[in-house]
């Protein structure tokens, strides 16, 4: 697969798709709360999809090496797990001083986007929060050094800068990707890496940057499921996501409202 750049007019899909899925994700965000199932929270995000006419990037989807198509419309990974938690499979309750992670990608008028932000649920301990302040701006700074003439590992390096200091593990076997076409395409954008390496970033690329951060080590484990993975510690993890649309003057953030 070869890195594709996007038209204006596909851009001003995108755009409007990921208006309409940073609105789905706040209303799934305002829905957290104790005592509230995955599957409560996939449903209500299988309703809004449908309510805009739009269909979800996920259900169905059989990424490279799966043994099954992913079962739900969004990922709700809870405490320890990284990402692609699956809601409607088990019993699977929020608790005061969760932190809950919620991905999820959207279809608008055949073009994707893809977006996360994990969240607390109720009151959570100060171990918590430094871990979703650190990873949410580590987005931020991602997303800062996304501009055309740059390469892919200035975002993996400046993600890397921000967070180590913090003490924190960078999850290396998961990665940002380009997306519009597909739910991954090219660039692999990881969240590591040296300066001045990598493809080069060209107007009109859309990648999705998303940080996966984890309260001890960095390393992961696939549960049983086939999807969900897991700190190999058990210790949590926060991840956040947006896609960008790569311009000479910086980033244009989609998911945003």
């Amino acid at each position: 697969m070869s890195i594709t750049i996007k038209t204006e007019k596909e851009i001003a899909v995108l755009r409007e798709g990921g208006r309409r899925l940073a609105e789905i994700l706040r209303e799934l965000e305002a829905a957290v709360r104790p005592g509230r199932t995955a599957a409560e929270l996939n449903t209500l995000a299988e309703k809004l999809v449908a309510k805009g006419g739009d269909r979800s990037a996920f259900f169905n989807y059989k990424p490279y090496g799966a043994k099954r198509p992913y079962p739900a419309s969004l990922c709700v990974s809870i405490n320890d797990e990284v990402v692609h938690g699956i809601p409607n499979e088990g019993e699977k309750v929020l608790k005061e001083g969760d932190i809950v992670s919620l991905d999820m990608g959207l279809i608008h008028e055949g073009l994707f986007t893809d977006m996360a932000v994990t969240v607390p649920v109720g009151e959570v301990d100060a171990s918590a929060k430094k871990l979703l302040e650190v990873t949410e701006k580590a987005l931020a700074v991602g997303i800062a050094a996304a501009r055309a003439g740059n390469r892919v590992g200035d975002i993996s390096f400046a993600i890397e800068s921000f967070v180590k200091p913090h003490g924190l593990g960078i999850v290396e076997e998961l990665a940002g990707h380009g997306v519009g076409y597909k739910v991954h395409e090219d660039p692999y954008v990881p969240n590591y890496g040296k300066k001045n390496s990598g493809p080069i970033l060209k107007a009109g690329m859309i990648i999705a940057i998303e940080p996966m951060v984890n309260e001890g080590g960095k390393a992961v484990v696939l549960s049983p499921d086939g999807y969900t993975y897991k700190t190999a510690d058990g210790k949590r993890s926060a991840h956040f996501e947006n896609t960008i649309a790569v311009t000479t003057g910086g980033a244009e953030i989609l998911t945003t409202l």
